[in-house]
């Protein structure tokens, strides 16, 4: 049939086509915005460290990862849509309060990490243009408090992904790298299953990229953002196209220095984001090793710091109790907005009284990928449980999630405790 048989056919695609974009883009946000974080200060450097020590060897790694971080966190998803609950909460009313206790037990030693890693990163750029420690941490906290204390969820949703695309400075930096595609190739399926030092790295990107208080971010802010069943499909896009952004930026990072550093000088320790700047200088320039590789680090330090003081704050008051949204003004939710506080005034007091402790980074991620069984545990157990019945963990794709998080937790936790010489 023609067009001109039966135009109200056509027409109608139209407003259909306009109301699904229209609820997509209202629905997007929150898996793009943990994304993002994902790519913080601290994955960034043990990105570039794999790069430099291993090459492309831990390329494919960080390929493998996307769909087991979109499958963590599509869960997440799941359960904030259809329990209209957080994480905390939910394991709260699910399991008792000691085990929620215990969750945020874990999430609060990873908050701690995370935010000294972010922090350190920030007061690294400033240092790479001479600002000193004490001039650029009050200012990153004056900014990150301001988007929180003065906005709504929506806003501040807005604010950390127009942060977080500096990260998006990494592809230029991985093309400016000139990399070989053929060196590339063949790195990435040469695999040193047996080395220590590579499974330890191994071990810091898998903790690099599920983390803690991702899962309770994504999942609070989707109760905070009240979507509901008809909002699913787009949610999973969202959390899909974050997945995907954020593990391609983690390659981009390993390739720059890969091609680069790695080459040139294997044994470099990069430990700072100066040193990595440093270091890129020679091959791409001083405007592109100081400016977009800190324009880079600085998104990713400063949404990471966004995200995480969040999920403490949102984790904690799930647990406790206190009223806890960006809906409600600050003294309407004092707890809240005060453990945010405390947590980004916190960390930058730490950081400017020890400057080194940027060091920690890959031991911060090596952290996190030990704390994943019970993290996993947790959320598959919720699954099964907490859901309607008609959304829970079952059949085969349960059994592929179980056995995608055991072996996922299982690489983790081998690699760090065998990196560290635990077992031998």
């Amino acid at each position: 049939m023609s067009v001109a048989a039966n135009p109200s056919k056509y027409t109608n695609l139209r407003p259909a086509r306009a109301r699904s974009l229209g609820r997509f883009l209202a629905v997007l946000g929150p898996g793009i915005v943990v994304m993002l974080a994902d790519t913080d200060v601290g994955s960034v450097i043990t990105a570039g460290q794999s790069g430099v020590q291993w090459g492309y060897r831990l390329l494919l790694l960080q390929l493998v990862l996307i769909p087991i971080l979109f499958m963590v966190q599509e869960l997440t998803v799941r359960l904030g849509i259809f329990t209209g609950r957080g994480h905390g909460e939910l394991i709260r009313d699910t399991f008792g309060p000691a085990w929620a206790w215990v969750s945020a037990g874990g999430l609060g030693v990873a908050t701690v990490g995370a935010l000294l890693t972010e922090f350190s990163g920030v007061a690294g750029v400033g240092e790479m243009y001479g600002v000193p420690r004490w001039a650029s941490l009050p200012l990153a906290a004056v900014a990150l408090l301001a988007v929180v204390l003065t906005g709504s969820y929506r806003r501040v949703e807005l604010v950390a992904i127009a942060v977080g695309l500096f990260e998006f400075a990494f592809f230029y930096i991985a093309w400016a790298a000139h990399s070989d595609p053929h060196a590339l190739v063949s790195g990435a399926l040469s695999i040193p299953f047996a080395n220590k030092e590579y499974l330890y790295l191994a071990a810091a990107n898998i903790g690099a990229v599920i983390m803690p208080w991702m899962i309770f971010y994504q999942q609070s802010a989707v109760a905070d953002k009240k979507l509901r069943p008809e909002h699913l499909a787009p949610a999973r896009w969202d959390t899909a196209i974050g997945a995907v952004v954020t593990q391609l930026v983690m390659a981009a990072i390993l390739v720059a220095c890969a091609a680069t550093i790695g080459r040139t000088s294997p044994t470099a320790t990069l430990s700072t984001v100066g040193d990595m700047s440093h270091a890129l200088t020679p091959f791409l320039g001083p405007d592109v090793g100081s400016a977009v590789y800190g324009a880079g680090v600085l998104g990713a330090g400063m949404v990471a710091a966004i995200v995480v003081s969040l999920a403490f704050a949102w984790g904690l008051g799930e647990v406790a109790g206190y009223r806890r949204s960006l809906e409600y003004r600050p003294l309407q939710a004092r707890w809240f907005y005060g453990v945010y506080a405390a947590s980004v005034v916190g960390g930058c007091v730490v950081v400017g009284l020890w400057p080194n402790l940027v060091s920690l980074n890959v031991g911060v991620q090596v952290m996190n990928a030990l704390l994943l069984p019970l993290v996993l545990g947790f959320l598959i157990a919720l699954a099964r449980r907490a859901l309607p019945a008609a959304q829970r963990l079952r059949g085969v794709y349960f059994w592929v999630v179980l056995g995608v998080a055991a072996l996922t937790c299982a690489l983790g936790v081998f690699g760090g405790f065998s990196g560290a010489g635990v077992l031998g």
